[in-house]
């Protein structure tokens, strides 16, 4: 019996799961031994992780076992669907070929990712910078303008005594604040491993304008791509489904998947199920659908829209940074405007006050 916890710290990033697969497809087309293969990319890999699994893995091999059958030991890693495409290019004799098709879906993969994370790095670091500046002024320079404002009998005004208030609570209670963030992290975190949880979560985030479209984008993008390439790959429909649903991010699309499975096995078609969710799963996806399931090129047309919704997403994290520069400034703006007319307006006063 495998051991649950066994690949608890195992984390393999995904450029290393896509150079592996292209490394070893192209070893293998060169007509070296897989074993020998497995080898070779244990000592080139950068991944701590990695190396450990490829150790195993060529163990396993070296006594007769399949690369699927070894792979599947660290699912948790892989995923069903890297595991299901090299088992289908085993049973075929096509191993190369499936695994250099591996490499090609999850490189569009990588790139979305990379979408991603670009589009955020801009409002990340703005925060992160705000947040350095705010932390030096509450704690270096305000304090020293508040006690010369404390000086004076002078009634200060509403919004100095307000960031006077400010300041001194997080003065007083920095290290509480700290310790209830770290448990509100914390019990986040353990409530988040809870399905029920986690599933609401992503149903919310569904159900939100703006991110709502952005997250459904990318998850239509995910589902037609895996179950397109399992579908490819030779894998029956049921089971392709099945997978993808393993595979995809979003526990409500997951969901969704496994109910399409059972009407599908029960001989109701996808789209039919489709339309029935036009929410989750918009007009044109399901009429592409129903085309292909009508026509035989279910795959091809899932192909298409794949490129179709990760178009969209592109689009969309292209013109992100351009739509939140204005907010952020704005924000910023806001914040530097409330703080000097909270500073430069009593000392008016109190020099206005004194017939200066």
């Amino acid at each position: 019996m495998t051991n649950p916890f066994k690949n608890f710290f195992l984390r393999v990033p995904l450029f290393e799961k896509m150079l592996f697969a292209k490394h070893l497809s192209i070893m293998i087309r060169a007509g070296m031994p897989i074993l020998n293969s497995l080898q070779v990319l244990k000592k080139q890999a950068k991944s701590k992780s990695l190396k450990k699994i490829l150790e195993e893995v060529s163990v396993d091999i070296d006594n007769g076992q399949f690369l699927s059958a070894s792979l599947e030991k660290h699912v948790s890693v892989f995923g069903k669907f890297f595991i299901n495409i090299i088992r289908v290019g085993e049973a075929s004799g096509t191993l190369a070929d499936n695994l250099n098709y591996l490499h090609e879906e999850l490189k569009k993969n990588y790139e979305l990712r990379r979408k991603i994370k670009a589009a955020l790095t801009y409002p990340i670091i703005i925060l992160i910078a705000a947040t350095a500046i705010g932390g030096l002024l509450i704690f270096f320079v305000f304090p020293k303008i508040i006690s010369i404002f404390s000086g004076f009998q002078a009634q200060l005004p509403l919004s100095t005594r307000i960031l006077i208030a400010f300041v001194n609570f997080m003065t007083n209670y920095f290290l509480w604040l700290i310790i209830a963030f770290v448990v509100l992290a914390v019990l986040i975190w353990f409530l988040f491993k809870i399905s029920r949880v986690k599933f609401l979560y992503h149903r919310f985030i569904l159900m939100m304008p703006f991110v709502g479209g952005v997250a459904r984008n990318i998850n239509m993008t995910n589902f037609a791509r895996t179950l397109g390439s399992l579908l490819k790959s030779g894998i029956k429909i049921v089971d392709a489904i099945l997978i993808t649903a393993d595979t995809i991010p979003n526990l409500v699309y997951g969901k969704k998947l496994r109910e399409i499975a059972e009407r599908v096995r029960s001989g109701e078609s996808m789209s039919h199920y489709m339309v029935q969710e036009e929410k989750f799963f918009p007009a044109i996806f399901s009429q592409m659908v129903e085309v292909g399931e009508n026509t035989g090129h279910l795959d091809e047309n899932l192909a298409y829209l794949a490129n179709f919704y990760e178009a969209e997403a592109d689009e969309v994290f292209k013109n992100l940074s351009t739509v939140l520069e204005p907010i952020l400034l704005l924000v910023m703006g806001i914040i530097v405007g409330f703080i000097a007319v909270s500073v430069i307006t009593p000392i008016y006063k109190i020099a206005g006050g004194l017939g200066l």
